[in-house]
């Protein structure tokens, strides 16, 4: 969180985006540094707390849809950007939302459980090719044809796994994993399939372009990503955008400080550029 709001170089009086709320963590920070914010949380259980609430302004909507809620409200210019990618600790540590291997839930993913197909409804209603497609295209796995057929044997078997725990379960038996493992063999299908109900991808690609469009020469994007697939677009974008200077020519990593106190923040990666033009 530090190096992240650090990046935004933030200034008394300055508007910001939070394009993922989650718990509060950065718009707190930008507002203890003077800022106001405008924060994005597509997820219904996201609430700004009492203390924030004449300083942060959240709209419930997905950050691909940036543009038009901004536009919608009247908000001016921004004077910086920052995206915290992905599922938050909270979406994880709730078993209800079925985006966890270790924690038995529905499977379900979804970013706004109210809102769109389920990865259950995935399962059910791709054929082979188009699941195993996209195992490998959003999970990078290379079992993804193995795991395909598997979820399709098992769905014409009446068998389809309702809950998370024997999904891995079924993953961990088509990818042919032997003996123990550091990651679950399950971790890179659980991911393409997240990625695939929330288009998370798309979202990311629409967002950044609509946050570089509303931030203010001199302003400050920062992104941090948790994955290869996330942060090869952020690059690219930074990179080919004419409108950008890329401030980070490599991604900034958490310290060992940071690990230690939370695991999770092992993979990720903070890129900034700044509004040039």
């Amino acid at each position: 969180m530090r190096e992240a709001v650090d990046a935004l170089d933030v200034r008394a009086g300055g508007l910001y985006l939070d394009a993922t709320f989650g718990a509060g963590g950065h718009s707190r920070e930008i507002v203890a540094r003077g800022g106001t914010v405008v924060a994005f949380d597509v997820d219904p259980s996201a609430v700004v707390p009492a203390d924030l609430a004449d300083r942060v302004a959240l709209v419930r909507a997905n950050f691909a849809e940036l543009a038009a809620e901004l536009d919608a409200r009247g908000a001016g210019p921004l004077d910086g950007a920052l995206f915290d990618v992905g599922v938050s600790s909270m979406q994880f540590d709730d078993a209800g939302r079925g985006f966890s291997i270790q924690a038995d839930g529905p499977v379900d993913m979804r970013m706004n459980p109210a809102s769109g197909p389920s990865a259950y409804d995935l399962l059910r209603d791709w054929d082979e090719r188009t699941l195993a497609d996209a195992i490998y295209r959003y999970g990078e796995e290379r079992a993804s044809r193995r795991i395909a057929r598997a979820i399709v044997a098992a769905r014409e078997r009446g068998e389809l796994p309702e809950r998370t725990a024997s999904l891995a379960a079924l993953v961990a038996r088509a990818a042919g994993v032997r003996g123990r493992w550091r990651i679950h063999p399950a971790t890179k299908t659980f991911q393409a399939l997240r990625i695939a109900v929330n288009d998370e991808l798309e979202s990311l690609r629409r967002g950044l372009d609509a946050a570089t469009e509303r931030t203010r020469p001199g302003g400050r994007i920062a992104v941090v990503s948790f994955h290869s697939l996330e942060d090869r677009i952020v690059k690219q974008m930074f990179r080919d955008d004419p409108r950008l200077r890329v401030l980070t020519k490599k991604p900034v990593l958490p310290g060992e400080a940071e690990v230690a106190r939370n695991a999770r923040a092992r993979s990720a990666k903070l890129r900034v550029a700044e509004r040039s033009a």
